[in-house]
C-alpha cells in the first residue's frame, strides 16, 4: 500500500517570477525581487471604482497662494532656513541633542508669532510639552522675556488630549515638543516606538492640513546624528531642520536638510545665553581672533555654510617631538585626515617637513572648517608654525590643495572674497584656475597660485613686505619724534 505524500504544497508565488515557497517573504530568492511574493491561492483584490473627490482639478496658473504665503517667525535666522517663514498647514520637524535648545529656540518663536504686530497681526500660539511641566516651561519663558498674552502652554502625554486642546485654542502655531513623549490608546505599544511615533505624527499632520495650522515637531535624535523614529516621518513633513551645537560653545547651527518652500542649504546661525538663544546675523567675528599683531601658526580662510560665507580663523602650534614613538597630531573642528594629508604634501612639495615635530591644529571658536577649500589656510598655518614666520593678519587663503601639490578652485569664490572685503582682509591667495573668472572685489588684491609652492612664495613675500611697511611706519614715527 502506498503511503500518502507528505510534501506540503507551496503556498506562496511571487508574481515576477512564479517562484514558490512554504512560506511568505519580503524578497523573492528567486529573481530578489521586494514585495512581489503573495498567498497562491488568495483572493484576487477588487478594481477601485471612481468616487468623489475633495476639489475638482483647476489650471495650475488659476489656484490662488496667497493662502499659502510664508509668514516670518519673528527669528531672522530661522526664517533664513525656511525660506522666509512658516507656511500655514506646513508641519515642521526640528531635531537636536539633549540640551542643544530646541525648547527655547521654538518657545522664542512661538512668543514672536503670537506677539507679532503689523498687517498680520499676531496668532494664538499653543505649546504642547511632553517632557516637562508648565510651570517648568513658565519659568524659562519668564527668564527668556516670552510671556505674550496669547501664547498657550499645556502639557500632556495622549493624543487625544493634544487635539482637544487644539480645538479649544484654535491657535496659528503649534509646537509639539517632543513627538517621542505622545502616545494614543489606538496603537500597542509604548510612547516613542516606531507604531506610535508614526500615529502621532500622522494625527498632527492631518490637523495641520486640514485647518491651516503651521505645526512643530520636535524630535530625538540617534547617537549617530540621525533623527530618531521611522523613516517615514521625514517624507511625511514639508521641512526638516537640524539643531546643531557643542555644548561647551555658544553657538548654535540650524540646517535645513529638507525644505519644500525654500532652499535647502541655508545655515541659521544663534548664540546661546543665559536669558535666552539670539539670532546672529554676523557670526564671522566669533571665529576671528582679537589680536591686533600677527603671530605665528594662524591663517584665515573663508568657509561656506550652507550659502553662507564665514571668515574662519585656522591655529597651529609645531612642537619638536622629545619623547620617542611617532609624534603626536591632534586636530579640534578640522578634518584628521586632511591635516595629515596636507603635513605630508608640505614636506613633498611645500618645502617644510614636521615629521619630526607634534602638531596640533584647530580653528577659532570651535567653527568646523572641514571642507576643502580650507586646505590652503591649514597649509600656511602649520609652515608659518613650522618656521615660527607669521603671517600677515590681513591675508586671508582659499584653495583646495591635492596630492600633487596644485591648488584647485573652489565653488562660491567671488562670495567668499566679498565677505573677505568686507570684514577688512587686504589680500587674498586664490587658486589660479580663477583668475579669468571675475573674482576681484573693491578694496581686495587677489593674488592667483597654481601650487602650494608657489603659495609658499607668495605668503613669504606678503610677510617681508608686511615687514618692511612695520619697520618704515617705525622709522618715520622715531624720525620725527
Amino acid at each position: 500500500m502506498t503511503k500518502p505524500s507528505t510534501a506540503r504544497t507551496p503556498a506562496f508565488r511571487c508574481a515576477e517570477c512564479g517562484a514558490t515557497s512554504l512560506r511568505w517573504v519580503g524578497r523573492c530568492p528567486e529573481c530578489q525581487a521586494w514585495g512581489t511574493v503573495a498567498e497562491a491561492g488568495a483572493t484576487p483584490r477588487r478594481a477601485i471604482a471612481p468616487g468623489p473627490v475633495t476639489r475638482a482639478a483647476q489650471p495650475i496658473a488659476e489656484l490662488d497662494i496667497a493662502a499659502a504665503r510664508a509668514r516670518p517667525t519673528g527669528v531672522g535666522e530661522l526664517d533664513r532656513v525656511l525660506g522666509g517663514g512658516l507656511v500655514p498647514g506646513s508641519v515642521v520637524l526640528l531635531a537636536g541633542e539633549p540640551g542643544v535648545g530646541k525648547s527655547t529656540l521654538l518657545l522664542e518663536v512661538a512668543h514672536r508669532f503670537a506677539a507679532a504686530t503689523g498687517s498680520e497681526g499676531g496668532q494664538r500660539a499653543l505649546v504642547v510639552t511632553g517632557e516637562e511641566s508648565t510651570s517648568q516651561v513658565r519659568l524659562r519663558a519668564e527668564r527668556t522675556g516670552n510671556l505674550a498674552p496669547t501664547l498657550y502652554l499645556a502639557a500632556e502625554n495622549d493624543l487625544a488630549a493634544l487635539l482637544t486642546h487644539i480645538d479649544q485654542v484654535e491657535p496659528g502655531l503649534v509646537v509639539v515638543d517632543s513627538v517621542q513623549t505622545i502616545s494614543t490608546e489606538t496603537v500597542e505599544s509604548g510612547a516613542g516606538s516606531v507604531p506610535q511615533i508614526r500615529a502621532v505624527a500622522s494625527a498632527v499632520i492631518a490637523v495641520a492640513k486640514q485647518r491651516g495650522i503651521a505645526a512643530v515637531l520636535v524630535g530625538h535624535v540617534t547617537k549617530d546624528g540621525s533623527v530618531a523614529g521611522p523613516r517615514v516621518l521625514e517624507h511625511l513633513v514639508d521641512v526638516v531642520l537640524h539643531f546643531e551645537g557643542d555644548r561647551h560653545s555658544s553657538l548654535r547651527l540650524v540646517r535645513a536638510t529638507k525644505n519644500r518652500f525654500g532652499a535647502a542649504d541655508e545655515v541659521g546661525c544663534f548664540e546661546m545665553r543665559e536669558d535666552g538663544i539670539t539670532g546672529l546675523p554676523d557670526p564671522s567675528g566669533l571665529f576671528l581672533s582679537d589680536r591686533a599683531v600677527a603671530v605665528p601658526g594662524t591663517c584665515v580662510t573663508v568657509t561656506m555654510e550652507g550659502r553662507r560665507p564665514l571668515v574662519t580663523e585656522v591655529q597651529a602650534l609645531v612642537n619638536r617631538a622629545t619623547g620617542g614613538g611617532s609624534p603626536r597630531r591632534a586636530v579640534s573642528a578640522l578634518d584628521g585626515a586632511r591635516v595629515a594629508m596636507l603635513i605630508a604634501v608640505l614636506a613633498r612639495h611645500g618645502g617644510t617637513a614636521l615629521g619630526e615635530h607634534e602638531v596640533y591644529a584647530s580653528t577659532v571658536g570651535g567653527m568646523a572648517a572641514q571642507e576643502p577649500a580650507a586646505d590652503l589656510a591649514i597649509a600656511i598655518a602649520l609652515a608659518s608654525a613650522g618656521h615660527d614666520a607669521p603671517m600677515p593678519a590681513t591675508l586671508c587663503a582659499i584653495g583646495e590643495v591635492s596630492l600633487s601639490g596644485d591648488i584647485r578652485r573652489v565653488p562660491a569664490l567671488e562670495r567668499r572674497l566679498a565677505e573677505a572685503a568686507r570684514l577688512g582682509f587686504t589680500t587674498a591667495l586664490v587658486p589660479a584656475a580663477h583668475a579669468g573668472e571675475r573674482v576681484a572685489c573693491d578694496g581686495l588684491e587677489t593674488l592667483p597660485v597654481a601650487t602650494l609652492r608657489e603659495a609658499m612664495s607668495a605668503a613669504a613675500n606678503l610677510r617681508e613686505r608686511s615687514r618692511g611697511a612695520r619697520r618704515a611706519r617705525l622709522h618715520a614715527i622715531t624720525g620725527s619724534g
